[in-house]
């Protein structure tokens, strides 16, 4: 990329810093939630277009937990993918959370939309289908996909397994 006639370089994600600091909890006691999430304490985002800055957050703590950067690519486009079915289809803001622990990497995302279809995106969509693919590529890449939609929204929770280290055995 060129600006201003000189080159750009991108800086690897696990030193970006990160887009925003992390929110407030909802209901909150207003403390921010902590730079090593875990299942008790996730770090939240709430988004409503920006899906660049999710983009970032996704591949910033999937580096951070220790996936490898093929994997990381991965979770990011299956987060940006479900994250964009919120902005295209829910009319209403989305909230991401990420947690991990030696195990797996965890990202939820959940939004007041319903998704009517139990089985989407276990199917394999075919090729003239107006839609359908990218909840089909989620459940490739990601090693678990959970869905759940009711009258309160959809939550859609994407796993994947972080590799086996000495640290982690």
């Amino acid at each position: 990329m060129v600006r201003d006639g000189k080159s750009a370089q991108r800086v690897p994600a696990a030193q970006e810093p990160l887009p925003r600091p992390p929110v407030p909890r909802p209901g909150g006691d207003g403390r921010l939630l902590p730079s090593s999430p875990s299942a008790h304490n996730p770090v939240s985002y709430t988004y409503t277009t920006d899906l660049a800055a999710i983009r970032a957050v996704v591949h910033r703590y999937a580096i951070r937990a220790g996936l490898p950067e093929a994997r990381a690519i991965d979770l990011t486009l299956a987060v940006s993918e479900v994250a964009a079915n919120t902005v295209r289809h829910a009319k209403s803001p989305g909230s991401l959370q990420i947690w991990y622990d030696a195990r797996e990497i965890i990202c939820q995302i959940h939004d007041e939309g319903i998704i009517t279809d139990p089985l989407a995106g276990r199917r394999r969509p075919s090729l003239n289908a107006m839609g359908g693919h990218g909840l089909w590529i989620v459940n490739q890449v990601c090693d678990q996909v959970e869905m759940r939609s009711d009258e309160t929204g959809t939550t859609i929770r994407l796993r994947m397994a972080l590799p086996a280290t000495p640290s982690r055995s």
